[in-house]
């Protein structure tokens, strides 16, 4: 009796060093010591997704708004328990990203939207997955004399995003307003740290800033108020379309070869975003840790104001008024044409 309970134990201990091996060998973590009878009593814990199961992807998002939601989804990323396995870098301005994009180093990334038609329209490489984040923009006042578009004649405003969303919808609205960018308005150009400054010091009376920055900057000086949401003035001005400043974007040839992958990206970030928009005081460690925002005062703040969405499948081609508003401002602006139906990711 002895010796078939002995045989019985051998087979059993090769089939499970079987099994081990068939699912990555030396490559899986050392096994636990066999629990206690206590310990298999309790709770199970969920576990990580093994590597070796979860397709990998290079994901890149960019620090401020248009990164804020997809918070979630790196800190689940960072416990292994996403359905795909993401390589993150975040971001300070697009050009860090368009050229791994173009490279193939990154597959996914999230861009201002008329970053990425333009590089749809150079290089025909990507297509736009999601638009992610409506308008965050204000123009920001150390005073109480500005109440409309009207009222920034002759003023100076300190400024950032040239060459990107907050230029092109900046000229656009001070031109339905009766204002010549050119001549009617001085815009200092600056990186968004040194607005914040001059703002926060009292040194500068106006600003042009985006949330969280914008955020950041009225609760350091309780003297600065939102003087102007560019969401009610492109509203007011008679505009078409919504206005849309952030999208998530991936490589055409990364789509064609990991149709799942590009699935469980779009469900995760669905779920991440709404998380983080619904539970901002829970999602604002989860800002801070993934470097998107530098304090959790400040996102708990920003997360209600950055207006995340999810729009995805053809839903996304609303943003065509959006990208004809800014052809009309600068053809330049999104690559010279409104980008065709090839630009949108429509499975």
């Amino acid at each position: 009796m002895k010796s078939r309970t002995w045989v019985a134990l051998t087979l059993v201990t090769a089939l499970l060093t079987g099994l081990l091996a068939g699912c990555g060998g030396s490559a899986q973590p050392t096994a636990e010591p066999t629990p206690s009878p206590s310990a298999e009593a309790a709770a199970p814990t969920p576990s990580p997704t093994p590597e070796a199961q979860r397709p990998v992807v290079s994901l890149a998002m960019l620090n401020g708004p248009t990164g804020m939601g997809a918070a979630k989804l790196l800190s689940d990323n960072t416990a292994g328990t996403t359905l795909n396995q993401y390589h993150v870098e975040v971001a300070a301005q697009p050009t860090d990203l368009t050229g791994k994009l173009t490279s193939g180093e990154v597959d996914i990334a999230a861009l201002p939207t008329n970053v990425a038609a333009n590089l749809y329209n150079k290089t025909g490489s990507i297509q736009m997955l999601a638009l992610n984040t409506l308008g965050v923009l204000y123009i920001l006042e150390n005073g109480d004399t500005v109440h409309s578009f009207a009222d920034l004649a002759g003023r100076t405003i300190y400024a950032t995003g040239q060459g990107a969303n907050p230029e092109y919808v900046l000229d656009y609205l001070l031109t339905q307003n009766g204002l010549d960018p050119d001549t009617d308005v001085d815009v200092q150009w600056m990186t968004s740290e040194e607005v914040q400054a001059r703002m926060v010091s009292g040194e500068a009376e106006l600003a042009m800033l985006p949330v969280p920055a914008a955020t950041a900057v009225m609760m350091q000086n309780s003297d600065v108020r939102a003087a102007i949401d560019f969401n009610t003035a492109w509203e007011e001005s008679g505009a078409e379309g919504v206005f849309t400043m952030g999208c998530v974007v991936a490589r055409t040839e990364f789509i064609q070869e990991n149709p799942q992958a590009v699935e469980n990206f779009l469900e995760e970030y669905a779920a991440s975003i709404d998380f983080v928009k619904n539970n901002p005081e829970e999602a604002a460690p989860m800002v801070v840790e993934a470097g998107i925002v530098p304090k959790e005062p400040i996102a708990v703040a920003a997360i209600p104001q950055a207006n995340l969405v999810c729009i995805t499948g053809s839903d996304m081609l609303s943003i065509r008024d959006y990208y004809a508003v800014l052809y009309a401002a600068d053809p330049d602006s999104i690559g010279g044409a409104n980008p065709d139906d090839g630009f949108f990711y429509l499975p």
